[in-house]
């Protein structure tokens, strides 16, 4: 197997046909049999492979090349996404310009060869795999909550939170999930996942979603100053199911693939 059929193989399992901007194959490699797949694999992780005999390292996050510099891009993701709810696409457009901006204007200083040359260096297959395994994670919390909310006569923040505890990563996690918005006994109303728009969308993405009919918004991670933002609007719930175990769930189901294909996987760089 080469980096290429495992590319292809987790952009089918995702449903998308384009790798995004903030993925990639940084270097290449054929014949692979061992993979080392983690959250934040960087050059300590490339050395530990290169001494325990991996033939590629897995990265979730970007941590190189185009896809680090590139990252912001796949916020134009969110817009989709925010049509789907049923917001006007100006309006998705307009709430999600301020956000992408500041994080364009980060990635724009990183060093962003650093990693990646030292994968050249060492001759160690690396890529990394973000919006494709947030999808998959993305969807399969989604599916979960529709299914175990149907029919629920007036669902709490608190019958959310107990469908999240039962999903494994979420259970073996030290960051539990959380209502940052909110009380236990409040209604949720309608719930939607995010967890797939490279980022959280910031305030006025929020904000246009509960406009539009979301009373709860279950994401990966909240600044603070966002928190405070949607308190201070006082329209929906947010509860933040954990950071790292939310993108283990992706993660899990993509080495759970590998492994059906027969490639030995070492799950660690943060994989719960």
């Amino acid at each position: 197997m080469n980096t290429e059929q495992i590319a292809d193989m987790v952009l089918r399992k995702a449903g998308l046909t384009d790798m995004p901007a903030d993925s990639g194959i940084l270097v290449r490699g054929e014949n692979l049999r061992k993979v080392f797949a983690g959250i934040d694999m960087a050059t300590p992780e490339l050395l530990l492979a290169r001494e325990m005999g991996a033939d590629l390292v897995l990265s979730h996050h970007p941590q190189a090349g185009a896809p680090e510099v590139f990252f912001y891009q796949v916020m134009e993701r969110q817009i989709d996404k925010m049509v789907e709810a049923g917001i006007p696409v100006n309006r998705a457009q307009k709430a999600l310009r301020q956000q992408a901006g500041k994080v364009e204007r980060s990635s724009h200083s990183e060093n962003y060869d650093r990693v990646a040359s030292a994968a050249r260096v060492m001759n160690v297959p690396y890529m990394n795999l973000h919006v494709p395994v947030d999808v998959i994670a993305e969807d399969f919390v989604q599916s979960r909550l529709d299914q175990a909310l149907a029919g629920k006569h007036r669902a709490t923040l608190l019958d959310v939170l107990v469908v999240l505890q039962e999903i494994p990563e979420y259970q073996r996690a030290l960051a539990k999930p959380v209502i940052r918005v909110g009380g236990e006994k409040d209604y949720a109303g309608r719930v939607l996942v995010l967890m797939a728009g490279g980022t959280n969308g910031g305030e006025q993405v929020f904000r246009a979603y509960f406009e539009a009919g979301i009373g709860t918004i279950v994401c990966m991670h909240l600044p603070e100053e966002v928190r405070k933002a949607v308190l201070d609007q006082n329209i929906g719930n947010v509860i933040v199911a954990g950071h790292m175990a939310s993108d283990s769930i992706g993660m899990n189901i993509v080495c759970s693939e590998l492994e059906g294909l027969g490639l030995e996987v070492v799950r660690m760089g943060g994989i719960i």
